[in-house]
């Protein structure tokens, strides 16, 4: 570390330790040291000039200066410090502004133009794809909290992370594409996993208050019949979803690491023996991906009945499928027979339970296939990559 750099060093750690908010326990020195050790990362692994490596190494140490004034305009205080800092030291003026311009191209919302703003960039995001990246998602929903900023709770928490990681967050170097993208990934389907756990837990405790709340009946024996088969179909159904997203995950991760580490091997004529292991691979896992999608979609029917059908007890009241184009008022008057009529409430049940059996029948039948062509895919691509391998030796 040169001279100047040691001294930003110092003369962080000396303004975060003295001004800058105890609340602040995402946004510190420590964050600004992980940044400043992920910067020196990617150079490491990148063709860049000395000059352009120091400005780098300064922004990573600075950036983040503002927040010992402001949380909303962070950026532009971090400006104004570290200007005023290089200019004390006696900094070119051409470094100052680049240091400056890196500072802002920080902001979440800003595309970077040129790589030293992919580089910083990827550098301030880089605890995506760290073994620390639980610690510090905690930290930063934590200090939201004590900043009054934003109060949000595990499940809400866990929806936004998966929002920024799927929808509005990527890697633009080289190197973080490669190294750090896959990592990222798996970080995203780990929480996936974890709002899965946490929504069945919640529907089980709904339920289990809902059944607590239901009064005595001289029916009850019916009544648990029916709600017990009811949810029972919805747990499985449920299930079946979740196997099926599971399985669209794992296939996109796939994939995604294939476009990234192994078709673009495919360039080098000494590697053509890979063209057709790799082919088998994708192909399959398109495939799963496509069928994972065929098992979640819904199935929705005509939305429409008529008088002659409520009258013969031939329309389902209760699924939504069934009425959701009539005029309320024709929906009230058939829902008023349909609970005048004891025999017909049952019947009404009866085919809902089996419509929602046909349901899951198709659900398990595909979710079934795409098992099995995920497990021929994975085997078919292992032998077909080993006898590329042998025939290459």
């Amino acid at each position: 570390m040169n001279t100047l750099l040691k001294k930003t060093d110092d003369f962080v750690l000396n303004l975060f330790e003295n001004k800058l908010s105890k609340t602040c326990i995402y946004h510190n020195y420590t964050h600004t040291k992980r940044v400043f050790k992920s910067t020196k990362e990617i150079i490491d692994n990148t063709n860049i000039s000395d000059e352009d490596e120091e400005v780098l190494l300064l922004t990573a140490l600075l950036h983040d200066t503002g927040y010992v004034e402001s949380f909303d305009k962070h950026e532009e205080c971090s400006v104004d410090i570290s200007t005023k800092f290089l200019t004390e030291q006696n900094t070119p003026t051409d470094t100052i502004n680049k240091v400056s311009a890196l500072i802002m191209a920080t902001k979440m919302d800003h595309e970077p133009t040129n790589l030293l703003e992919k580089i910083i960039k990827d550098a301030d995001a880089s605890h995506l794809a760290k073994d620390y990246f639980k610690e510090t998602s905690e930290f930063l929903r934590q200090e939201l909290k004590l900043n009054n900023i934003k109060d949000l709770n595990s499940s809400e928490w866990l929806k936004i992370n998966i929002d920024f990681l799927q929808n509005k967050h990527e890697y633009y170097t080289d190197y973080a594409i490669k190294h750090w993208n896959p990592k990222k990934e798996e970080h995203l389907l780990q929480i996936v996993n974890k709002q899965t756990q946490l929504k069945k837990k919640k529907k089980k405790e709904k339920d289990r208050l809902k059944q607590l709340m239901k009064e005595e009946s001289p029916e009850k024996g019916i009544q648990t019949l029916f709600r017990v088969t009811l949810r029972n179909h919805l747990k499985l159904s449920d299930i079946a979803d979740t196997k099926a997203n599971i399985l669209l995950s794992v296939n996109a991760i796939i994939i995604s690491l294939a476009l990234s580490n192994l078709i673009p091997k495919l360039d080098n004529p000494s590697n053509t023996y890979l063209i057709l292991p790799t082919l088998i691979f994708i192909i399959f896992s398109i495939v799963s991906m496509l069928l994972s999608v065929l098992a979640t979609s819904p199935n929705v029917t005509g939305g429409e009945f008529t008088k002659k059908e409520v009258e013969e007890k031939k329309v389902n009241l209760l699924f939504f499928g069934n009425f959701h184009k009539m005029p309320l008022n024709d929906y009230k008057l058939a829902m008023h027979d349909l609970m005048d009529d004891k025999e017909y409430i049952y019947d009404t049940m009866i085919k809902d339970l089996y419509f929602l059996g046909k349901v899951l029948h198709r659900k398990y039948k595909l979710l079934r296939i795409t098992y099995a062509v995920f497990m021929i895919g994975m085997v078919s691509s292992v032998i077909a990559f080993t006898i590329a391998f042998n025939t290459l030796q």
